[in-house]
C-alpha cells in the first residue's frame, strides 16, 4: 500500500545534508579523520565515558571489545540468548565459544541467575545485551563478574540515550558497543561505537581498528615522514568521516528523537493496554528505555503469521522480535533457553520510530485490534 506505515524509519533531513557538505569541504572523507574525532568527543558525553572509538558497525565494535578483553580460542563467553546473532558471532570471531544463557521473561535481557549457572572453569567473560535498548541488570552482573574474575561487556546496539539507575548506557560495563544502523534510534545508515573507561583497552582497540597501526590523523601535520610499522594483524573497522558528520547531526536530534519514541510508546500503552491476547513491553522504573523497537507478546494460541499477514495486508508493517540464538544452526548444540525460545515464537514488532504521527499510531492500534478479532 502507498500509505503503508513503516516498521522503522530514520529521521534525517537538511541538517544531515549540511553536515555531509561540511565533510566534503574539509577534504577528509575517509575513516578515522577529524570529523570522527569530533563525533567521538560528543558521544563520550552521551555515554558517560572517557574513551570512544567510532567504527563501521556494531559487529566490529563487539569484535574489538572481545579482542581487547582477551577472549581467545578455548575460552567461553556467556551471552544473553535473545539477540541478533551478531552478538554470538563476535565471540566466535575470537575463537572463543559463546555459551548462551536464558533471559528474563519481562524485559528479555539475560537472567543473572542463568549467568551464574553457566559459569565453568573456561568462562572468561559475560556479554550482556540491552534488548531493544532497555539496559540489562548491570549491578547483579557486575557482582557476578567480580566474584568470578570475569570481564563484563554491554551490547548496547539499540541503547543510545538509555540509562540504568541514573548511569548512561555505554558506561555500565568494562566496555560497551553501539549500532547506528538504519533501524536504530540515531543512524548514519550504518556505523558503530566502542566505549570504555579503560585507557589501555581504548588504545589497543584504536590500533586494531586501523590494520594494527596508529590512524593517519595521528601523523597529520608532521614535519618529517613517519612510517608506521605493523606488529599485529588488525582490521579495517573505521567509520568514515562522512558517516561521522551525519552522526554529529543525529546527536543534535537525540533528545527530540527519544522524546518522540517515548510518546509513541505511551500512546500504544493507552490504546492497547486492554487488548486481549497481547502483553505489552515493560519499561522498568529504574532505567530509561529508548524504545528502539516496540515488541508485543502474543498469547501462545494466536497464529503470529496470520496476524503479521493481516497487518501487512492493511498497510501496517511488522516483523518478529529478534532471535533465540541457541537454536540457530551456526552455534551447534546448546543448552536450552526456554524463555528465549518462547519469546522467539511469540514476539511481534509493530511500527516504532520518531516520525510516527498520533493518527498513524491510532491506525496501527485499530488495525491490530481488527486483525486479532479475525484471527482469534
Amino acid at each position: 500500500m502507498s500509505d503503508s506505515i513503516a516498521l522503522g524509519q530514520p529521521t534525517v533531513g537538511e541538517e544531515e545534508l549540511a553536515a555531509v557538505a561540511r565533510v566534503f569541504e574539509s577534504g577528509w572523507l575517509s575513516g578515522a579523520g577529524p570529523t570522527c574525532k569530533k563525533f567521538e568527543e560528543r558521544f563520550s558525553e552521551v555515554a558517560g565515558v572517557d574513551h570512544v572509538l567510532a567504527t563501521n558497525n556494531c559487529g566490529a565494535s563487539l569484535h574489538l571489545s572481545l579482542e581487547v578483553a582477551g577472549a581467545k580460542p578455548g575460552d567461553e563467553v556467556i551471552v544473553g540468548d535473545y539477540t541478533f546473532p551478531a552478538t554470538g558471532h563476535s565471540v566466535m570471531w575470537t575463537g572463543a565459544k559463546p555459551v548462551f544463557a536464558d533471559v528474563r521473561p519481562d524485559i528479555w535481557s539475560v537472567d543473572p541467575a542463568a549467568v551464574e549457572a553457566a559459569i565453568t572453569p573456561r568462562t572468561v567473560g559475560i556479554l550482556a545485551v540491552d534488548v531493544f535498548g532497555q539496559p540489562a541488570d548491570y549491578d547483579e552482573l557486575r557482582a557476578i563478574a567480580d566474584k568470578h574474575g570475569l570481564f563484563l561487556i554491554e551490547d548496547g546496539a539499540c541503547s543510545a540515550g538509555a540509562s540504568y539507575k541514573g548511569r548512561p548506557a555505554g558506561s555500565l560495563a568494562d566496555a560497551a558497543t553501539f549500532s547506528f544502523h538504519g533501524r536504530k534510534g540515531i543512524t548514519a545508515g550504518e556505523g558503530g561505537a566502542f566505549t570504555t573507561n579503560n585507557a589501555e583497552w581504548a588504545a589497543k582497540a584504536r590500533k586494531m581498528h586501523t590494520y594494527g597501526i596508529e590512524p593517519a590523523l595521528n601523523r597529520e601535520g608532521s614535519s618529517d615522514l613517519p612510517v608506521p610499522s605493523f606488529d599485529v594483524a588488525g582490521y579495517n573497522y573505521r567509520m568514515s568521516d562522512v558517516m561521522a558528520g551525519i552522526m554529529l547531526a543525529q546527536l543534535d536530534r537525540l533528545p527530540t528523537l527519544l522524546a518522540n519514541r517515548a510518546h509513541v510508546a505511551k500512546s500504544y500503552e493507552a490504546l492497547l493496554g486492554d487488548l486481549e491476547g497481547v502483553t505489552l513491553p515493560v519499561a522498568l522504573e529504574d532505567r530509561v528505555h529508548p524504545w528502539q523497537s516496540y515488541v508485543i507478546t502474543l498469547d501462545a494460541d494466536i497464529d503470529r503469521g496470520a496476524v503479521a499477514k493481516g497487518l501487512r495486508e492493511n498497510g501496517v508493517q511488522c516483523n518478529f522480535g529478534t532471535y533465540a540464538s541457541h537454536v540457530q544452526p551456526v552455534y551447534g548444540q546448546s543448552t536450552p533457553c526456554p524463555v528465549s525460545a518462547d519469546l522467539f515464537r511469540r514476539h511481534l514488532a509493530i511500527p516504532m520510530h520518531a516520525n510516527l504521527t498520533d493518527d498513524e499510531v491510532e491506525r496501527v492500534a485499530k488495525t491490530l485490534r481488527e486483525v486479532l478479532s479475525t484471527v482469534r
